[in-house]
């Protein structure tokens, strides 16, 4: 059911500022929040027009006191790196007027791929931070997870060449695995020496039906 609240991008969790900007993604995790609940924090995360403007939603940040928040992310339903100038127009007005308030974005590693080009560049000095689900510690539980719309080999390697790239260009770069999601067996073990190949952060993310933590 649709409510007030459904075509909005912004929305709050605790002290953190969240920028909602697309309904698309390459990915249909099994896992996703998307699959069983419209809601978080009690806003309805799906948007009810896919092309919002950059303008709009930066009437909607300067709404909402963004001076008193600990940290803007980009994160909703989608994956925000779709609408990359639409994520760099924002950031740079949050940079140009709210210099101290970290940026960060989640994403499913995929941009570079769905691009066809090296994006990260292009995200130097605009994001501070960046949180890149890696899911699995290998190829073929990537796609039983994710169900990419990529080749598996290639969305896995992408994933990991992605952070890899993100952090040699100075972004604060985490891989994430979601754990607790029935009975999957993920080596965490395997994923860390991953992430620390990479000389990434990894970070082990609980999941609940109505979230993540």
């Amino acid at each position: 059911m649709e409510t007030e609240l459904q075509n909005k991008s912004v929305y709050f969790l605790r002290n953190t500022m969240y920028i909602n900007v697309t309904n698309l993604c390459s990915n249909n995790c099994l896992f996703c929040i998307r699959n069983f609940n419209d809601e978080v924090a009690g806003v309805n995360l799906w948007l009810a027009e896919e092309n919002i403007a950059a303008g709009k939603i930066i009437e909607e940040i300067k709404e909402n006191s963004p001076e008193s928040r600990d940290e803007i992310v980009f994160c909703g339903y989608g994956e925000p790196l779709i609408k990359i100038d639409i994520v760099r127009e924002i950031a740079k007005f949050i940079k140009d007027n709210y210099p101290n308030i970290p940026v960060r974005v989640n994403s499913n590693g995929h941009a570079n791929l769905i691009h066809k080009r090296d994006v990260v560049p292009e995200l130097t000095g605009l994001i501070d931070a960046i949180s890149i689900s890696l899911n699995a510690d290998n190829a073929d539980l990537y796609q039983i997870l994710s169900r990419t719309c990529f080749d598996k080999e290639l969305a896995f390697e992408g994933v990991k060449n992605f952070a890899e790239e993100c952090q040699k260009y100075g972004i604060d770069t985490t891989l994430t695995v979601v754990m607790g999601f029935e009975d999957y067996k993920i080596d965490l073990k395997k994923c860390r020496e991953i992430a620390k190949s990479l000389g990434v952060k990894f970070k082990i993310r609980e999941w609940l039906s109505d979230g993540y933590v």
